[in-house]
Formats: structure tokens, C-alpha cells, sequence
């Protein structure tokens, strides 16, 4: 099932509780779920060995419907940043990641609800950043996300960095991570390649290697699935190994790097 479907059926996602959980529980009183058929099915001994499988699969749903959930909010947040009131955030949205158009309605009803909410966006990142906190990889993840919308109308503004910079700060990354996650969307021939690498310029040709291949298994998009990243997302991966391969072949060119 896609990670829409998941949460036009607020699979597992009635269990996040906090502002993620309230969102989705307020999306989630105009869609059907079945929640008569599940129960009688967790009442029967016999479904036990199912029971634990679907638990696990659970969390797994669980988890992509708090990262969708979490882009959707924060990126409605992120809208007001750059002061463009007029910017129909929910397209920015949709020309990132593929919404199907059953699912746009309800897509852009998550928005507004984010947008009118009186919390303020540090609420969504800190409960965010609670969730993952065992798994920096997945926050990294969805601070990519939030990069990709940005600067989806070809520019990135000043309040739209600093926007990205608070939010990386909830999520415990330090400013020399931040540096290296914004430089990794903007390519090298923009960037220090080294930054995009996340490596020293002292670094020997054989550890820049080891560095080189480390970046690009853990933004590869199977790695990426298999810490709880929706497949609509690995758009992220592409972007972003695109960027790594980019800044090593500055470096080894530089390097006179053979291989």
C-alpha cells in the first residue's frame, strides 16, 4: 500500500499522539477505517503469530505516516518563511513528491490544518526529533525533504534558511551537519565539494574514499526504505547521491584520483 493510502486509512497512525497525532486524527474523522474488523481480528487467539508480524509492520506504518505526516506539516509551516504569501505551498509540494490525484484533497486539507494550527513549527520538530532520535539518519532524511520544497522555486530565501536552521537545530544536528546537508542541494558547482562530502581537506585519498562510499550506501534508496522513508520519497536519494557523485569526481579530478 503507498504511504497515501496508509494515511486515507490513518494506519497506525492514530497511535503517534502529539501535534503529528492531532493533525491526523483531525484528517482522519473524514475517512473510513475499519476499526470493527480489526478488532475482532486481535480478539482471536489463533491470528497471534499474525498478530505479531502486523505489530511489526505496524511500526514500520507507523513510522512512514510520522515522516509524510511530518514533511506535510513542517513544509506548511516553512510556506510562511520566505514571506510569499500568495505561494501555493501544496503545489510546491506535489512537483517534489507525486500526490495521487485522489489523495490532493486531502493533502492540501493536512496543510491548512498545519497552517491554522497554533502551534508553532517547533512543536512538530521536536516530537519529530523524539520519534527518531535512535535513527539521525531518518531526520536527516526529512530535512532533505524540507530542503527539496524550498528551494523548489529556484532559490532559497533567507527565511527559508533560517526556517531549515532552527529545525536542524531541534533535530541535534551542529551547524558544521547543517552546512553539509544544505551544501548536498545545491551541487558542487556551487558548493565546496569537501562540505558536500562532509570531509576535511587534509583527508587521505584512501579515507576519502571510505567516506565517499559511506554517503552514498546511506543515501542510497534501498537504505533509505529500510530505515522507514516512504517510497514516494527517494527522490531524495537521487538528488542527493547525484550531488555526492558530483563533488567526488571534482575532488578526485583535483587529486589526480584514478578509479
Amino acid at each position: 500500500m503507498s504511504i497515501w493510502g496508509k494515511i486515507a486509512g490513518a494506519a497506525a497512525g492514530l497511535a503517534l499522539g502529539g501535534p503529528l497525532g492531532a493533525l491526523l486524527g483531525a484528517i482522519a474523522g473524514h475517512m473510513f477505517l475499519d476499526r470493527e474488523t480489526r478488532r475482532d481480528v486481535e480478539r482471536a487467539p489463533q491470528y497471534r503469530e499474525e498478530r505479531v508480524a502486523r505489530d511489526d509492520r505496524g511500526m514500520r506504518d507507523r513510522d512512514e505516516v510520522a515522516f509524510t505526516i511530518g514533511v506535510i506539516a513542517l513544509a506548511a509551516k516553512l510556506a510562511k518563511a520566505d514571506g510569499a504569501v500568495t505561494r501555493d505551498e501544496v503545489d510546491v509540494f506535489k512537483r517534489v513528491f507525486p500526490v495521487p490525484r485522489e489523495q490532493e484533497a486531502n493533502v492540501g486539507h493536512l496543510f491548512n490544518l498545519a497552517k491554522q494550527d497554533v502551534s508553532g513549527f517547533d512543536s512538530y520538530a521536536q516530537q519529530l526529533a523524539g520519534l527518531f532520535r535512535s535513527r539521525p539518519g531518518v531526520l536527516e532524511d526529512l530535512l532533505d525533504s524540507l530542503f527539496l520544497i524550498a528551494k523548489a522555486d529556484d532559490r532559497l530565501h533567507p527565511g527559508e534558511l533560517e526556517y531549515l536552521r532552527h529545525v536542524s537545530q531541534i533535530f541535534g544536528f551542529s551547524e558544521g551537519e547543517f552546512q553539509r546537508i544544505r551544501a548536498s542541494h545545491f551541487g558542487p558547482d556551487h558548493e565546496d565539494p569537501y562540505v558536500i562530502l562532509g570531509v576535511e581537506r587534509s583527508i587521505s585519498d584512501e579515507d576519502l574514499k571510505k567516506a565517499y562510499h559511506r554517503l552514498v550506501r546511506e543515501n542510497h534508496p534501498d537504505s533509505m526504505i529500510a530505515r522507514g522513508v516512504p517510497e514516494e520519497f527517494v527522490k531524495l536519494a537521487n538528488e542527493k547521491v547525484a550531488a555526492i557523485n558530483g563533488a567526488y569526481d571534482i575532488v578526485k579530478k583535483q587529486r589526480g584520483i584514478v578509479g
